[in-house]
Formats: structure tokens, sequence, C-alpha cells
């Protein structure tokens, strides 16, 4: 037997499915959260400081970090460089 293709109404109605049931699941946690407020909003922010650092470090590309890095260690004296040693000496 051959299944039936899927319509844009099935997939808009299966998405608005998916949208409400989130949404009742939020509303049930929120029903059974034992959090305080403050404890709310510390989870919050931690999570918006997290979506930062993510985008920040997505922000640039490997090459470019490198390229940071070697103009970095441009700057640092040389007081910090591995001495050469040599046992033949």
């Amino acid at each position: 037997p051959r299944r039936k293709k899927k319509k844009a109404k099935d997939k808009a109605q299966i998405l608005e499915q998916i949208v409400s049931s989130k949404k009742q699941e939020e509303e049930k946690k929120r029903g059974l959260d034992k959090r305080t407020p403050a404890q709310v909003a510390y989870e919050k922010m931690q999570e918006k400081r997290q979506m930062e650092r993510i985008l920040k470090k997505a922000s640039k590309t490997h090459k470019q970090r490198v390229e940071d890095f070697n103009r970095h260690l441009d700057t640092l004296t040389e007081h910090y460089d591995i001495p050469k040693v040599s046992w033949t000496k």
C-alpha cells in the first residue's frame, strides 16, 4: 500500500500541536514549580549569559582566534620565553 503524502496543512497542524503541547507543559511546570521568583530569575539570567557566551565563541573562526593569540604572544616580553638548553656544553 502506498502512503499518503503529507500536505502543508498537516504540517501546520502538527507544528501547532507541538507548540500548544509545549505551552501546556510550561503551565504544568509553573503549577508544580517549587522555586522562588529569585531562583527562577537566577536561572533565566544563567541561561541568557550562557547563550551570550556561546554566541561570542561562535562569532570567531579558529583561524581568527589563532591570529589574535599570536598577536597577544607578540606583545609579551621575552622574559617568559623558555631558554634553550644544550646538553653538549
